[in-house]
């Protein structure tokens, strides 16, 4: 009972070291937004995750930048991303999406912004634990936060690809339909125009007789 007690309680204070912000934005055309974080030591990680879920072709510009506006990551019609930096400075840094390649589409943008002491905390020593039995315990608390990120991201990427293909299966809906409509359009007029023509050339075959 006491080792599971200690890793829950180690895994809770891991869980505190890491400040993150997940959010799903809307960017109207033409709009630029712009989120901050700030971290408060050197040295720490700053993970960036970002993937458009629908609008347009699926892709955004971004643009991160540190203290002194000094620019850290950018692109232009991407995707999606996944990046992990370094901040050595501290203050705040600013993550921004500008969609001004679009005249009237608008896009949600799924993105989260997490902040990461690298600082590893140590084990609190137990009467009877060994410092063996310390080490190994956090070295599979730390596995276990690993694997549990790679889920995460396994999951906000089959999520983007499942929001993508529902998106697309709209479009291709309304197009179907629209196809439909324009095609029946036709074929009215194509029968009215028939119509038309038997009934003139009835029409001047009587008077020719007349």
């Amino acid at each position: 009972m006491k080792p599971t007690l200690l890793s829950v309680g180690l895994f809770a204070y891991f869980v505190s070291l890491v400040s993150a912000t997940a959010l799903t934005y809307k960017i109207s055309a033409n709009e630029k937004a712009c989120f901050y974080a700030a971290p408060e030591k050197k040295g720490a990680k700053v993970a960036f995750y970002f993937a458009v879920q629908s609008g347009g072709s699926f892709d955004i510009n971004y643009e991160v930048t540190g203290p002194g506006d000094k620019v850290i990551l950018d692109g232009e019609k991407e995707r999606q991303g996944d990046f992990v930096f370094t901040a050595n400075e501290v203050g705040e840094y600013k993550f921004c999406f500008d969609n001004d390649m679009s005249t009237y589409s608008e896009k949600f943008v799924d993105f989260e912004i997490a902040v990461e002491d690298e600082v590893r905390a140590q084990l609190p020593s137990k009467q009877g634990s060994t410092p063996e039995q310390t080490s190994a315990l956090e070295e599979s608390i730390y596995k276990v936060s690993g694997q549990l990120s790679t889920i995460a991201r396994n999951q906000k990427y089959f999520r983007t690809r499942e929001n993508r293909n529902f998106s697309t299966v709209r479009s291709t809906e309304g197009r179907i339909v629209n196809f439909s409509l324009i095609q029946c359009c036709m074929m009215v007029c194509m029968g009215a125009l028939q119509v038309f023509v038997v009934r003139f050339f009835f029409q001047g075959a009587r008077k020719g007789y007349v």
